[in-house]
């Protein structure tokens, strides 16, 4: 299972309580989202800009900082990580990105400051065992934009996996993206023997090609595996029914592991079956929602809340022993 950037239904997202939290509820990798500073170095939130998941708006010292970009076609306004240093990052601190859903989390707001890919990896090595390792599934964010203002993703991400002797295929560090680009240039930068590869699919139409029988070969050839959303997934096993033919089927016979993403249990992300109660922010029937997934063979789920995923894994062991 897989703690989607740790444990934020929990703890806010990113922060070494959310990844540590992820690990005690038994997380097998945890993810972070990987983006950049103006010197090049790896952070981790899920966006470049920053006013949502720190106190960055708090920083008098910032103030002048604020802008807007055009992110991925994207109009987008306020603070970038790409205009601050490593050490100006390592000044602010986390804040609950979602409060309206998560409001219990924003008592942990300020207590947390931003961590770099190197951290989370040394996190996730501290909390390996022989028994049960721990990996990261770092989730490389806006390459083509960083491309366009000079910092190439591919060769930063594969000259600190070096650094970090995370770049081979020991399971330390697999690495995952939307973009098919910057993942054939880490195949290329750090060969067949590099870290395993993972192709998010996108739920738009862009996707609808790489989930073919032939795109699902072509992505064969440099990834290892795809990450496709629980609802194309789930769309699929509806079409195909459970005598196989799915989408989580075609992958495994192109060789392709499959991990789904995203599991959150407030009823706001659910279905509405599986809808507890009126209220966005209430607790539906997350465990049902894993099963569900479990059912189609999935290899990983990626949840905000990795316990439920653990506890859904557990009982179809169960019913299956």
């Amino acid at each position: 299972m897989i703690g989607h950037r740790g444990a934020p239904a929990y703890r806010p997202e990113h922060t070494r309580a959310s990844f540590e939290l992820a690990v005690d509820q038994g997380a097998d990798l945890i993810e972070p989202d990987v983006v950049l500073s103006r010197d090049g170095v790896l952070v981790v939130r899920h966006e470049n800009e920053l006013s949502l998941s720190t106190d960055v708006a708090e920083h008098p010292e910032f103030a002048g900082r604020r802008t807007t970009k055009v992110v991925d076609g994207l109009v987008c306004t306020g603070w970038f990580t790409e205009d601050f240093t490593h050490a100006e990052l390592r000044t602010l601190r986390a804040v609950e990105r979602m409060p309206e859903l998560r409001p219990l989390n924003t008592a942990y707001d300020g207590r947390y400051g931003v961590l770099t890919l190197a951290e989370v990896v040394e996190l996730a090595r501290c909390r390996s065992t022989a028994e049960r390792p721990v990996q990261v599934l770092a989730e490389l964010k806006h390459p083509e934009y960083f491309a366009e203002v000079g910092m190439p993703m591919g060769a930063l991400v594969a000259e600190e996996l070096r650094r970090l002797g995370a770049d081979g295929a020991d399971g330390t560090v697999v690495v995952q993206a939307f973009d098919p680009g910057v993942l054939r240039d880490l195949r290329g930068r750090l060969g067949e023997d590099g870290p395993r590869l993972v192709q998010l699919v996108h739920d738009l139409p862009v996707g609808d090609a790489m989930v073919t029988p032939s795109g699902l070969r072509e992505i064969s050839t440099y990834a290892q595996g795809i990450a496709p959303s629980r609802e194309r997934v789930l769309a699929s096993g509806a079409e195909h029914g459970p005598g196989g033919g799915h989408l989580v089927a075609q992958a495994h016979a192109a060789d392709l592991t499959v991990f789904c993403w995203t599991l959150r249990a407030e009823n706001a992300f659910l279905p509405r079956h599986l809808r507890r109660g009126t209220a966005p922010e209430g607790l539906g029937d997350a465990v049902g929602d894993a099963l569900a997934l479990l059912a189609l063979e999935v290899d990983g789920l990626i949840s905000d809340s990795p316990d439920q995923a653990v506890r859904a894994r557990t009982a179809l062991t169960a019913q299956l022993v």
